[in-house]
């Protein structure tokens, strides 16, 4: 059987205040037309299809228009889930009727398992959905107070699919998790606030394949041949500049062995790190490169009239600028990059600061809970 994996398209993200849609929507048509002549039995879309719960009204006619040319103009069956990005109530609205035509949704963790059963020569293959397991929520929808992270979340909402499991061997997973010794990039979204979002491969024991979101880098799973990131539909961050993205196009054999083969995209403007001298960027030969999106350090040392005015003469996207000079500066004291740390850590460094002891586990754990609660409110923002 053949499979296409996808995941974190993130419609609607802004990058240094400009708006995507247009570099997605020119993507996902090199999408369509892999889809069109790979001809799978199913597409998976592994979360984040949003990047952000209440979506802007561009990037929800963008999915509508590429769902629709899926699953209407080519007939490709498709099972797509929620992530961390997205809302599971909107994302999950109609999905008893969606799932007539081909389009089988998981949104909201907890309800009946969504499995999706395509066939080929060699038989079924029984494809699992399951949404983003946030283990707040999993202890709720389970009634089981001791669902305290990620992995015992996940292996509970597993538990419940494996329940309505169809008969057939092979079977494939489509979840959105973080496995243990996975690559992360600057541009994801932690999933704890405290401790750690990371599951075991253990988890997802039993199935032939899973198909994974949320690391936006594609990659195999802690080296195990079952468990693949697809990675991120655009370079979203400018960590993410090495990144070459791609989709994964999986074929299972009547054994549900699979055979993984990455598929390319190439992006309307790249994501790119350049360094030197103002005078010798605005010097150097460009050619289709000068739209891309440009962070820039410069080696110039002293003032630097107009840096970002001069350099977006020629190259219209510089997002950020960065002095060489001024980032070697300092006072001799080990300078911190808050972005590295976790909630946990900043609070307890502000905390000692402030009040020049250690925060106590108490105190840190009453701070962690209301960061959890204000982040599931923003979620369902509306702004």
């Amino acid at each position: 059987m053949r499979i296409i994996h996808t995941a974190d398209w993130h419609l609607g993200r802004i990058f240094y205040g400009v708006h995507l849609t247009q570099d997605q929507a020119y993507v996902l048509d090199q999408f369509i037309r892999l889809v069109r002549e790979a001809k799978p039995e199913v597409v998976v879309i592994a979360g984040d299809v949003y990047d952000r719960a209440v979506p802007p009204p561009e990037a929800v006619s963008l999915l509508d228009e590429t769902l629709s040319r899926l699953v209407i103009e080519l007939k490709t069956r498709v099972v797509l889930i929620a992530g961390n990005h997205d809302s599971p109530e909107r994302l999950g609205f109609g999905t008893r009727l969606l799932a007539q035509s081909g389009l089988h949704v998981a949104g909201r963790l907890g309800l009946d398992p969504v499995w999706a059963s395509p066939t080929d020569a060699n038989g079924p293959v029984n494809i699992c959905a399951i949404p983003y397991a946030e283990p707040a929520l999993a202890r709720e929808r389970f009634g089981n107070p001791e669902l305290f992270d990620h992995a015992s979340a996940m292996r509970a909402a597993i538990a419940k699919a494996r329940t309505s499991r169809p008969r057939g061997a092979r079977s494939v997973l489509v979840a959105h998790a973080l496995v243990v010794g996975g690559e992360e990039s600057e541009s994801e979204r932690p999933l704890s606030v405290g401790g750690t979002g990371a599951v075991e491969p253990s988890v997802f024991d039993g199935f032939s394949f899973v198909a994974l979101g949320h690391l936006h880098r594609p990659q195999r799973a802690a080296g195990n041949d079952r468990i693949y990131y697809s990675g991120s539909l655009l370079q979203y961050s400018f960590s993410e500049a090495a990144h070459s993205k791609s989709v994964n196009l999986v074929e299972l054999d009547a054994a549900g062995r699979a055979r993984v083969e990455r598929i390319p995209l190439a992006p309307r403007r790249a994501v790119r790190c350049v360094t030197g001298t103002l005078e010798d960027l605005l010097r150097a030969p460009v050619g289709n490169e000068a739209d891309d999106y440009l962070s820039v350090t410069l080696l110039d040392r002293g003032p630097v009239f107009d840096p970002v005015g001069r350099l977006r003469a020629k190259y219209p996207n510089v997002l950020e600028l960065k002095r060489a000079e001024l980032l070697a500066r300092g006072n001799g004291a080990a300078r911190v990059d808050y972005r590295t740390l976790s909630d946990r850590e900043i609070f307890a460094s502000f905390f000692q600061s402030v009040r020049g002891e250690p925060a106590s586990e108490e105190e840190v754990n009453a701070y962690l809970d209301v960061v959890e609660r204000v982040r599931a409110m923003e979620r369902e923002s509306p702004t």
